[in-house]
């Protein structure tokens, strides 16, 4: 089967890395050969709506035709009758309904009292949050055991959510992403593929921080850049060789929109 589609993260993946020409250079790249292969361009990020648009004006990324934010609680799609202002893009609320069923009447509004006070984490800024997600930054140096004092919190009131947690590759902050139970980028990227009966065979996944493990491990052909961490890689490895799909991953010996481009090529190359 043909890969029909290039699901990829943003940050530290497919958005240029600063003071890299090649990446600026592949980024042009990359849209010649999604062109040419015709293969659809779907990001999947933790950004949110908002900072997703201000990254594709502020660094000439194509304009896709659904995105997955919010680390996989928001899905939005372009429309046909607006050609390019934010209004071009809705929300699906098909998606929307099906993470509130998961979360029932416990909003993340209903969650923040409980996570109050857990040293070394802090909110992080309004706009940030979401419907389906509520975020902190936290103390990377000490992640593990904040990430337990949550988990504990999170069990005690046996609320319908799950943890994930990453470190931003460029300050190095911890981040913890409270999020429905069970929803994540992969959860997301699965939903769609269904709706649009899109086969997980035809989707290449590209990434490079924690919380695109799961996509990265969905069954998906994945695209692991350069600059991921050694962890990242190795748990990459380790589930595909489990699952023995060890010709799915690819470790590309370039950063971020660069090693995209090398990993398509090598995708490509060994599904045709």
């Amino acid at each position: 089967m043909d890969l029909k589609v290039l699901a990829t993260d943003l940050d530290g993946t497919f958005i240029p890395l600063d003071d890299h020409d090649d990446n600026r250079r592949d980024l042009s790249e990359v849209q010649r050969f999604l062109s040419e292969h015709a293969m659809e361009l779907l990001f999947v990020t933790g950004r949110h709506f908002a900072s997703v648009q201000d990254a594709i004006a502020e660094h000439r990324l194509p304009s896709p035709e659904w995105i997955i934010c919010d680390v996989g609680t928001t899905i939005m799609r372009r429309v046909d009758d607006a050609a390019s202002s934010n209004e071009s893009m809705q929300r699906v609320q098909a998606y929307h309904d099906d993470l509130a069923a998961i979360v029932g009447p416990i909003a993340t509004t209903d969650l923040m009292k409980e996570f109050s006070g857990i040293a070394g984490s802090r909110l992080q800024e309004s706009e940030k949050q979401g419907a389906f997600k509520l975020s902190y930054y936290a103390d990377a140096s000490h992640l593990e055991s904040i990430l337990e004092q949550f988990q504990q919190k999170l069990e005690r009131i046996a609320a319908p959510y799950s943890i994930i947690a990453s470190v931003d590759p460029f300050n190095g902050d911890g981040l913890i992403d409270l999020l429905p139970r069970g929803v994540s980028k992969a959860y997301a990227l699965r939903w769609w593929a269904e709706h649009m009966t899109v086969q997980p065979e035809a989707i290449v996944f590209a990434g490079d921080s924690g919380n695109d493990l799961a996509a990265l491990t969905a069954g998906y052909r994945a695209i692991v850049v350069h600059n991921a961490s050694d962890e990242l890689k190795q748990n990459v490895t380790e589930a595909h060789r489990i699952a023995k799909t060890d010709d799915h991953v690819f470790l590309a010996s370039k950063k971020a929109t660069s090693g995209v481009m090398e990993g398509l090529k090598h995708h490509v190359t060994n599904v045709r």
